[in-house]
């Protein structure tokens, strides 16, 4: 039987009224031995609640009265567990494996996810020869995708396999396609897309171009097709990094943020209400990110052979493209 999550209600006293809404709740709870960075994770997590509904903001303020819910979810193991879920692998040898990730599933444990991963399912496909790889948490894993983007990963199998595509990666010699669905029609139809990344000052679960500071961070996009009335558009995303959110940040940094992305969607949605009301509404209701890692290219670790892989739209993102799109661009990767 899986360990509930640990609730925690607390009223903020007299003498914390108008600090920090973090910093008086780490305050209120030391008890507790929950730190203020503990504390920022949690509402980052959507699991401390006030009045029924989800706090998001780690820097509004307490006020006297005011009570709170905190659910701290169990702790995960130290060392994942095997579980026999099964995996859609198209490439497999000695030392890599290529798997096309279906959206929903997290990659590697973590507090809230610490079954039903990624590694949990590798660990049983795979047995011992993933071991510390990586970390006790993250065997095997060099990149990671987002729990509902789809697609294509590499995982090493060994120790030697690990550091190679590392270091590729570090290189950028890794050559990663997506396809994405955002909303509206970037101009011009294609481009390269430049700015630094880093965690917002804002949403300390988000990430944005930043002016000063963050890492480098470079997309090359192109757009292949345009849903009618112009409501929505299919486009190629190649990355020349890697940083976390990337498509996702610099997608919404010109003004067309991925449908179904509940991080970085604006809070209207008046100015792009064009083009048919169904399509308009498929679209707003998409369930996910609408993110696929469509193609992926690198050198075999142990034999230098430069290897390729790709895969097509999943499902629900095919779906919606048939129902919305009016004007093929280009469909080329």
């Amino acid at each position: 039987m899986s360990e509930s999550p640990r609730e925690l209600q607390i009223t903020i006293p007299e003498n914390l009224d108008g600090g920090r809404l973090d910093a008086a709740l780490a305050a209120a709870l030391a008890a507790e031995d929950l730190s203020r960075a503990r504390i920022q994770s949690l509402i980052a997590d959507g699991q401390v609640f006030k009045d029924g509904k989800a706090v998001t903001r780690t820097s509004g303020k307490a006020k006297t009265g005011e009570t709170y819910l905190l659910r701290i979810p169990p702790a995960a193991p130290a060392a994942p567990v095997a579980e026999d879920i099964p995996l859609d692998i198209l490439y497999e040898d000695d030392d890599i494996i290529v798997i096309n990730k279906e959206a929903g599933m997290v990659v590697h444990p973590a507090a809230g996810h610490a079954k039903g991963t990624l590694v949990n399912a590798l660990l049983a496909h795979c047995g011992d020869s993933l071991s510390g790889i990586g970390g006790v948490k993250r065997p095997g894993i060099v990149h990671r995708l987002d729990k509902d983007t789809s697609g294509l990963m590499v995982v090493a199998k060994n120790d030697a396999a690990h550091k190679n595509l590392t270091a590729q990666l570090a290189a950028h010699t890794v050559r990663r396609i997506y396809r994405a669905i955002v909303w509206g029609v970037p101009t011009p139809a294609s481009g390269m897309i430049e700015g630094n990344i880093g965690r917002s000052s804002s949403n300390r679960k988000k990430m944005a171009v930043l002016e000063n500071g963050g890492k480098e961070a470079i997309t090359e996009y192109q757009v292949d097709t345009i849903f009618e009335g112009g409501v929505a558009s299919l486009v190629t995303c190649r990355l020349h990094t890697g940083r976390t959110h990337q498509i996702r940040v610099h997608m919404t940094h010109i003004g067309h943020w991925l449908i179904g992305d509940p991080l970085y969607r604006p809070n209207s949605f008046k100015r792009l209400r064009k083009g048919p009301v169904d399509i308009f509404d498929m679209l707003h209701e998409f369930p996910r990110q609408a993110l696929h890692a469509a193609m992926l290219s690198l050198q075999h670790p142990r034999t230098d052979e430069e290897m390729s892989w790709q895969t097509a739209l999943p499902k629900d993102m095919h779906n919606i493209l048939l129902a919305g799109a009016k004007q093929s661009c280009s469909m080329e990767a």
